[in-house]
């Protein structure tokens, strides 16, 4: 024991403490929501069930953790349709984190905090029904149906005039937020839980149903009764005096916000210490049984040799090796990490030379992860043979296929530009550019086209890629041969005719 504990010290490291402390927030983060949400008793049985699952396996239970592994291969969507509502207002309140902290009231929230005091007070010594929803840091848009946009300076009159039992908007709620009414006559999403908190009217039902689904704050003033009620928090309380509620909303504005009110380290040190203490620890305990990098290993790779910057006026023509086995070391999760498919050889041929010359493969060529290194490399070096490319105007053949149809003759073809220039290697002058094949059998016409060129491998172009060329191909029609010219006949000479006289 006292060897796990000193191997512990040594290897660990100060990336080893920001993963701790990232774990960490996450643990603390996750076990917050845990007791704001309604379903976290579904989250302690899953957890029971996992637990469960684990023990069945340490056992050798092998029935019990086949039936639970198919339970977990659907687990993630079950929780999904579960969670559906907590985690949008989770992953809403990290896109609005911080917003609108505040470490003390301004003048306008104290503006408010009257107007909202006030008018409660009023309307339920007279009786009249009144929905108030003051704005936290999550969006509303998503739970208000209909209503009327306001956008209102926010006062006593105009909130009288909104809540007066003649208005169409009366039944409904109005959205305060920032000194602005922006709806009235908003129908709010009603809660299942009624019951538990012994309502009856629509609007205190709605009320606690918005305050389910997000951080607003919802005044209500029964009509019945003239009481008033606040719903936060997924909870609704009736208040025993109109000042109570002034005292709600003096706290409710001072940490207003998705972030709260900012406030030094030390007072967020002492807030919740009983979940940050129990995040760090399990934070711990995971980093000990799965992050802690314990024995260094060794393993052997095959890496790919790749070129790199070798600049198109070169070519490498032979090369004594293509591959590399590399031998890596470091702890065990850093292997479970590794892609191999990412690991190469990458060898800078910058300052590459013509003929034959050796490259040392040392272990800085070597990509790999930062908590990974190289034992060695074999070869520790390779030979290659690099030869200078020279430029090469080579002609462009047409190639054609068919013939063309009966009466259509071919005057000629013609292709622009005729010679292309690439690199080849000096000497050579083989080379064949030529077109894909043209099918004659589809020209009725002059035409104009752009074939593909065809090359052998490893021709390199100027520009890195083939020119286009284009080929035209003129056609006429055959015109019919000319019939002969008619010859005339005299008409013959009657032996009978008699002379003529003159």
């Amino acid at each position: 024991m006292p060897d796990f504990f000193m191997n512990l010290v040594q290897g660990f490291r100060i990336q080893d403490l920001f993963d701790i402390l990232i774990i960490a927030l996450l643990l603390y983060g996750f076990l917050i929501w845990m007791t704001r949400t309604a379903s976290r008793f579904v989250l302690w049985g899953v957890g029971l069930l996992g637990l469960v699952y684990l023990l069945s396996r340490a056992f050798d239970l092998y029935l019990t953790a086949v039936v639970l592994q198919g339970f977990f291969a659907v687990l993630i969507l079950a929780l999904v349709v579960i969670f559906q509502e907590d985690l949008r207002r989770f992953f809403e309140g990290l896109a609005t984190w911080g917003r609108r902290g505040k470490n003390s009231l301004e003048e306008e929230d104290v503006r408010e905090m009257e107007i909202i005091s006030s008018i409660a007070a009023s309307l339920a010594s007279r009786k009249v029904g009144a929905l108030m929803v003051i704005v936290g840091g999550e969006p509303l848009d998503r739970h208000l149906e209909g209503g009327v946009i306001l956008g209102g300076t926010l006062s006593e009159p105009l909130l009288e005039s909104l809540f007066d039992p003649h208005s169409i908007g009366h039944d409904g709620a109005v959205i305060i937020q920032d000194g602005k009414v922006l709806r009235f006559g908003c129908h709010l999403p009603l809660s299942p839980h009624s019951k538990k908190f012994g309502l009856s009217g629509l609007r205190h039902t709605a009320a606690l149903g918005l305050a389910e689904r997000s951080d607003a704050i919802c005044v209500v003033v029964s009509e019945e009764k003239g009481t008033i009620s606040v719903a936060r928090d997924g909870a609704i309380h009736r208040l025993e005096n109109p000042n109570e509620l002034h005292e709600i909303l003096q706290s409710v504005y001072a940490n207003m916000g998705p972030g709260g009110p900012r406030q030094s380290v030390s007072g967020w040190m002492k807030k919740n210490t009983g979940q940050k203490a129990l995040a760090l620890a399990l934070s711990m305990i995971l980093w000990t049984a799965f992050g802690h990098q314990k024995d260094i290993i060794r393993r052997e790779f095959v890496f790919p040799i790749e070129y790199r910057n070798l600049s198109e006026r070169w070519v490498i023509e032979a090369s004594s090796a293509t591959q590399a086995q590399v031998t890596l070391k470091g702890p065990e999760q850093a292997f479970r990490l590794l892609d191999p498919a990412t690991l190469t050889v990458s060898v800078d041929l910058t300052n590459v030379t013509e003929g034959a010359q050796e490259v040392v493969l040392s272990s800085r060529l070597v990509k790999i992860p930062a908590n990974l290194s190289v034992a060695s490399v074999r070869p520790p070096s390779i030979t290659l043979t690099a030869q200078k490319l020279l430029p090469v105007e080579v002609p462009v053949e047409v190639q054609v296929q068919g013939s063309l149809s009966p009466g259509l003759t071919l005057l000629g073809i013609t292709v622009v530009p005729a010679r292309v220039t690439l690199w080849a290697a000096p000497g050579v002058s083989d080379i064949k550019i030529q077109t894909s094949p043209v099918d004659l059998r589809k020209i009725t016409q002059t035409t104009s086209l752009t074939p593909r060129l065809q090359f052998p491998a490893g021709v390199r172009f100027l520009e890195g890629q083939p020119p286009a060329v284009q080929v035209t191909l003129r056609v006429q029609p055959v015109e019919p041969p000319k019939p002969p010219p008619a010859v005339l006949e005299a008409p013959p000479v009657d032996a009978q005719a008699p002379p003529n006289p003159a």
